[in-house]
């Protein structure tokens, strides 16, 4: 039997995967525990594990830990791995970063698999959509194209930044602020970005264009 614990997140998976092991113990305190590393890796070891239960000792919970950080340990422990599976031993299988083929070969012969992995994080830089929002509130057409185009650019949706910059204009004929804007002008710049919406969903024009069209004309 193999439960596979692996991942870039190596502290996690080592916890984890040490948890069971605990668990197990506590079940059946009088079980036999072996770990196996690239160290002490031997055939004729993991072979003994494999078959290790005699008449009068219980199963043995058997670690084999980061066996694929060395090629040539990895390339004879896959090659044991059926036999692994199908031993009455319970086998803890702990690895780092696996490549796809060695991950397969794995979980299909495991009993449980999880994967911990680190959280990327993201390098993205965060734009202020408000900034936008607030220029085109200002009537501020130059400002507004050019936080507009940057946003674009960093990857920002233009759903999203149509749907704030509707928000802003809504929000201002709402509260009755018109700002620099004639009355007629903030109603006729909400109809235009409903307008452009639309006709971007039936195919009449690229969202993006549409929305940078409106920016252009306040």
């Amino acid at each position: 039997m193999i439960y596979f614990y692996h991942g870039t997140d190596k502290e996690k998976v080592r916890v984890k995967s040490h948890e069971l092991i605990d668990l197990l113990k506590k079940k059946k305190p009088d079980v036999s525990f072996f770990r196996i590393d690239i160290e002490n890796f031997n055939q004729n070891l993991v072979e003994q594990c494999i078959g290790g239960q005699g008449l009068f000792i219980s199963k043995s919970i058997v670690l084999l830990d980061r066996l694929c950080e060395k090629k040539e340990v990895k390339e004879q422990f896959l090659e044991n791995i059926s036999e692994i599976a199908e031993s009455d031993n319970i086998f803890i299988i702990l690895e780092g970063k696996l490549d796809k083929v060695s991950i397969s070969k794995i979980e299909k012969k495991a009993e449980k698999s999880v994967k911990f992995d680190m959280i990327e994080k993201s390098n993205k830089e965060e734009f202020n959509t408000f900034a936008l929002a607030d220029a085109l509130g200002r009537k501020d057409r130059k400002n507004a194209w050019v936080l507009y185009r940057k946003a674009i650019d960093k990857g920002e949706a233009p759903e999203a930044l149509h749907g704030m910059l509707f928000w802003k204009v809504k929000t201002m004929i709402l509260n009755s602020s018109f700002g620099l804007y004639k009355k007629e002008e903030l109603y006729g710049l909400a109809d235009k970005l409903i307008t452009i919406y639309h006709d971007s969903r039936r195919g009449m024009h690229e969202l993006e264009t549409g929305v940078e069209g409106v920016i252009l004309e306040v």
